[in-house]
C-alpha cells in the first residue's frame, strides 16, 4: 500500500489547520449568539429579527408551552426539507450543524432565564448588550462558513427564485417578525397595547440594527483583501512557506536593479487580512533585510477570494 508523498502531506496541513480554526470559530460564535439572545433578550420579551425572534413569538404567543429552542429546531428543519433543491449540499449540512449546536445551547439556559428575573434589570442596557453579543457571535460564524439557518434559508432560497437580494430579503423579514409582536396576547385596553408594545418594537429594531451593522463589519474586515510585495536574496525559501504555511499563492515577477543590473526576483501575494501577521512572520523570520510592501486593495475575484457576480441585465 502506497504512502502518500511528503509534498501532498505538507500542502494539506494549511487545509487541515483552516478547518480547525473555521471549526473552533463557528462554536464559539454561536456560544456568543446564544449567550446574548438567552441571557439579555429573552427575559426582557423583546422580540428580535431571525429565527429567534420567530421561535420567540411562537413562544410567548402560547404562554412558554412551546419553547423558543423547540421552535427554532423544528423550523429551521422544515425549511431546509422545503428549499432542499435550491440549497447546495455544503449549506445544508452547515446549516443543520449550526441549528443543532443553536438550539442545544438556547435549550439547555432558556428555562432558568425565562423564569427568574432578567440578570440586568435596564431594558435598554440588556438589549444592547445582548445585540453587540449578537453581532459579534454572526460576524464569527458567518465569516467562517457557519450559518444557524433561519432566515438564511428563506433568504438564500428567495435568491434563486427571484432578483430580490438576500440582504433585502432578510431584513424585510426581521422587520416584520418585530412588528408583529404587536399582537401577541396583552393584559389591557388597546392604548395600553399600544404603549406598551410600541416601545419594544422599537428596542427589537434597534437591536436588529446594532447587531446587523456590527456582524457587516466584523465580517467586511474579516474579508479585506491585502497585497503583498516582496523583495528578498531569499525569495524562494520565503515564497515555499508562504505557500505551505498559510496556503497562499505567490506570484513572481523578474526584474532588474538599476544601479546594481543584477536580476531581482519580486514576489506578489494576495491574501486576507487575518493571514497579514503569519506572513510577516515568515519574511522576518526568513530574511530581516527583505523589502516588503503591503496595501488594502478594494477586491480581488476568483478562486479563494471573492467570487464575481454580474447582474443580468432585465430583458424587455
Amino acid at each position: 500500500m502506497s504512502t502518500p508523498a511528503k509534498s501532498d502531506r505538507t500542502e494539506a496541513k494549511p487545509f487541515l489547520s483552516q478547518n480547525i480554526r473555521d471549526c473552533i470559530a463557528i462554536v464559539s460564535g454561536i456560544l456568543i449568539y446564544a449567550v446574548g439572545f438567552t441571557v439579555f433578550i429573552l427575559p426582557h420579551h423583546i422580540v428580535i429579527g431571525g429565527m429567534a425572534g420567530f421561535s420567540s413569538l411562537i413562544f410567548y404567543a402560547t404562554g412558554g408551552r412551546l419553547p423558543v429552542a423547540v421552535v427554532m429546531y423544528g423550523t429551521n428543519i422544515l425549511l431546509l426539507l422545503c428549499g432542499f433543491r435550491y440549497l447546495g449540499k455544503g449549506f445544508v449540512l452547515r446549516t443543520i450543524f449550526g441549528a443543532t449546536l443553536l438550539s442545544i445551547l438556547i435549550g439547555s439556559v432558556e428555562g432558568y432565564f425565562t423564569s427568574h428575573p432578567p440578570l440586568v434589570s435596564s431594558a435598554p442596557m440588556s438589549v444592547i448588550m445582548g445585540a453587540v453579543m449578537l453581532g459579534l457571535g454572526i460576524g464569527i460564524y458567518f465569516s467562517h462558513h457557519g450559518t444557524t439557518g433561519g432566515t438564511d434559508i428563506v433568504a438564500a432560497i428567495m435568491s434563486h427564485v427571484s432578483d430580490i437580494s438576500m440582504g433585502r430579503v432578510m431584513m424585510i423579514i426581521d422587520v416584520s417578525i418585530v412588528a408583529l409582536s404587536f399582537f401577541l396576547p396583552f393584559d389591557g385596553d388597546m392604548e395600553a397595547r399600544i404603549q406598551s408594545r410600541t416601545q419594544t418594537i422599537i428596542y427589537g429594531w434597534l437591536a436588529i440594527y446594532i447587531y446587523s451593522w456590527l456582524a457587516d463589519r466584523y465580517i467586511d474586515k474579516g474579508k479585506q483583501t491585502i497585497q503583498f510585495i516582496i523583495l528578498s536574496e531569499k525569495w524562494e525559501t520565503i515564497a515555499y512557506r508562504i505557500t505551505h504555511e498559510t496556503g497562499r499563492g505567490v506570484s513572481m515577477w523578474d526584474g532588474t536593479g538599476y544601479w546594481t543590473g543584477e536580476p531581482r526576483k519580486l514576489m506578489l501575494i494576495w491574501c486576507r487580512q487575518n493571514d497579514v501577521y503569519q506572513i510577516l512572520r515568515i519574511v522576518k523570520e526568513t530574511d530581516e533585510n527583505a523589502y516588503v510592501t503591503n496595501s488594502s486593495v478594494r477586491s480581488v475575484y476568483g478562486n479563494g477570494f471573492d467570487r464575481l457576480k454580474l447582474k443580468k441585465s432585465s430583458l424587455p
